[in-house]
């Protein structure tokens, strides 16, 4: 949708979704670590991460298409009025379709957690597939643009072909902690990133921004590095607390356990003490 609106519903489904992946792979890089000999075998608790993960895909992908399509000025699935021989929303159309590949990387996701038989890396290559079929299309989305929305733009295509190849690099190279953390973090980045186009293009109050002036694509460029750094402080913080938590549990869970073998211990003893008493 072109209005805020529009870039505020996939910013806030990439901000989360890049928080949920800091804290997922946060998990299972401390499993494999505390675990060394049982690394290749995660618990069943991943599987069902996986599945929320899967399903939230779909159903966000799911919502985005309706909202796209059936909003009061949509296209309401018409893609070509015969009648003024005109297409018909094509930027709810490009939203849509970008949505579209998010939600079969979701069945992808879901498809290969669920089967064996499904080649290691399908999840990977179809979320990388989303991610460039996305830079794909906003790279035909802002021709024509006056210069601050094309480069608002061109900023974000950055950050959706990065996390693409990243994630293509999964594909053959698993469970390795900072390619994982680094695509949470795009999408992070990403999420950030949408809020500030609906921020610059179409602002719910305040001044608009002259599309034309240099000093504001300066101001942007800038923006942008100081949105990669917010990104990369959320996501350390984020997995540092994730981390710290799991060490104090796992802690607190062996000093349960040691206390309850001393216990078991002592009252074995006692036992066995009174039982020699009797017999004395």
């Amino acid at each position: 949708m072109a209005n805020f609106g529009g870039h505020a519903i996939p910013g806030s489904f990439f901000l989360l979704f890049g928080f949920w992946l800091t804290v997922k792979h946060t998990l299972q890089h401390y499993w494999r670590t505390s675990h060394p000999k049982s690394r290749a075998i995660l618990p069943p608790v991943f599987k069902k991460m996986d599945y929320i993960e899967g399903g939230f895909q779909i159903f966000a992908s799911f919502v985005g298409i309706m909202v796209e399509q059936f909003v009061v000025d949509g296209p309401h699935a018409h893609l070509y009025d015969t009648q003024n021989n005109s297409w018909v929303k094509l930027m709810n159309w490009q939203h849509s379709t970008m949505y579209l590949f998010f939600g079969i990387c979701g069945v992808a996701l879901v498809v290969s957690t669920m089967s064996k038989t499904v080649p290691v890396g399908v999840d990977r290559f179809a979320l990388s597939l989303a991610l460039f079929v996305e830079g794909f299309l906003f790279y035909y989305h802002v021709h024509s643009r006056p210069p601050l929305d094309a480069h608002i733009h061109s900023l974000l295509l950055v950050v959706v072909f990065s996390g693409s190849i990243s994630t293509m690099i999964e594909v053959f190279i698993r469970d390795h902690i900072i390619l994982e953390l680094l695509r949470a973090c795009l999408f992070i980045l990403q999420g950030s990133w949408f809020y500030q186009i609906g921020f610059v293009l179409y602002p719910p109050s305040g001044p608009t921004w002259d599309l034309t002036l240099h000093n504001n694509i300066m101001f942007v460029t800038m923006c942008f590095c100081w949105h990669l750094a917010v990104a990369l402080i959320v996501v350390t913080c984020t997995s540092a607390a994730v981390w710290i938590t799991m060490r104090r549990f796992s802690r607190e869970g062996q000093d349960i356990e040691i206390v309850l073998r001393n216990r078991l211990h002592n009252k074995s003893s006692e036992k066995a003490l009174l039982e020699e008493s009797e017999e004395e």
